[in-house]
């Protein structure tokens, strides 16, 4: 006699060799759903911890209300612009425009932080970077290096000081140019973590500055040309007292370094001279102190050697699988 299978009463029996059909966690769905990269989440993220920050901290930050309200604002532009860059067609417009959003967007936070630097110590601690610096080299090296000071070589520092500025839009461009767009990202959020991590440092050790903190102690003044000019006006325009420990100026122009080693290797020698020009001329233009410029250096090698794995998460977070 034959068997009938009877359907159970459970309702009919699924086979379990059969694969099943899974849907995407919320966690990697979100970031497709999004569309952002990298670089993206890390700007969102530092306008959410800051505009936080200011709201705890609000009776230590001056019109914290205005900074969450420009933060807000930062956020909804950096997320129109990006928007802007994927609908593109050709490569390089889409570039541009990314490279535009991404490089204001580090501007703005390095403003955005000035307000914050006090919230956690209420003071300046010039005096103990200074307290260690004279202890490890016996003089204070910004002041000692008033006997070097010329025309002709405040000129070549400060112009390795403001050609920064240009770094960054050129160094990329190569970069793309060499490598596309997955490596240019790759640059961008280099940047951006190294810059965040500075705006961090600013607020976690506030340091004011030589020229803030021990500015009647320099006796020869900076006389110079064209790029002197440019470097006093880039201090009196664009830099506020504090942001100085991590040096941003040494971390990134680190970053761009190891990035023109990784991708075009030729740039990295053109660069050579400029970069270490540069680390000299943060001291010796009385931006910063060693400390900023040795500890700014040390964070972007950091940020190097930790940036392609995160990158790396970062893609596996998004993946449908």
């Amino acid at each position: 006699m034959t068997m009938i299978d009877r359907p159970s009463p459970e309702g009919p029996s699924t086979d379990s060799r059969q694969p099943r059909e899974r849907r995407p966690p919320v966690r990697r769905l979100l970031p497709r759903v999004l569309g952002l990269e990298a670089a993206d989440a890390l700007v969102l993220a530092a306008l959410v911890a800051f505009t936080v920050l200011a709201v705890v901290f609000h009776r230590r930050v001056a019109g914290w209300q205005l900074l969450a309200a420009k933060n807000l604002v930062a956020a909804v532009v950096f997320l129109a612009a990006t928007t802007a860059a994927r609908c593109l067609n050709q490569g390089g417009a889409r570039f541009l425009v990314r490279m535009g959003a991404v490089s204001l967007a580090y501007a703005y936070l390095f403003g955005a932080v000035d307000s914050l630097q006090l919230i956690l110590h209420g003071r300046w601690l010039d005096g103990t970077v200074l307290a260690l610096e004279e202890r490890l080299f016996g003089v204070q090296p910004t002041l000692w290096m008033q006997r070097f000071v010329s025309p002709w070589l405040t000129e070549w520092m400060m112009f390795a000081y403001v050609v920064y500025l240009p770094l960054y839009p050129l160094v990329c461009a190569a970069i793309y140019a060499r490598r596309g767009e997955r490596a240019a990202e790759e640059v961008f959020f280099s940047l951006g973590l190294v810059n965040v991590l500075c705006d961090v440092g600013f607020i976690l050790f506030p340091v004011a500055g030589p020229l803030a903190f021990i500015g009647g102690r320099f006796t020869v003044p900076l006389e110079g040309w064209v790029f002197t000019s440019l470097g006093e006006l880039v201090r009196a325009k664009l830099h506020f007292v504090g942001g100085s420990l991590p040096s941003p100026h040494c971390a990134a122009a680190t970053v761009l370094w190891g990035m023109a080693w990784r991708h075009r290797r030729w740039l990295f020698w053109l660069l050579a001279p400029i970069v270490v020009t540069l680390y000299v001329s943060t001291v010796y233009g009385r931006y910063h102190y060693v400390s900023d410029a040795v500890t700014g250096i040390v964070l972007a090698l950091v940020v190097l050697a930790v940036a392609p794995r995160l990158l790396r998460a970062w893609e596996r977070l998004q993946s449908p699988r």
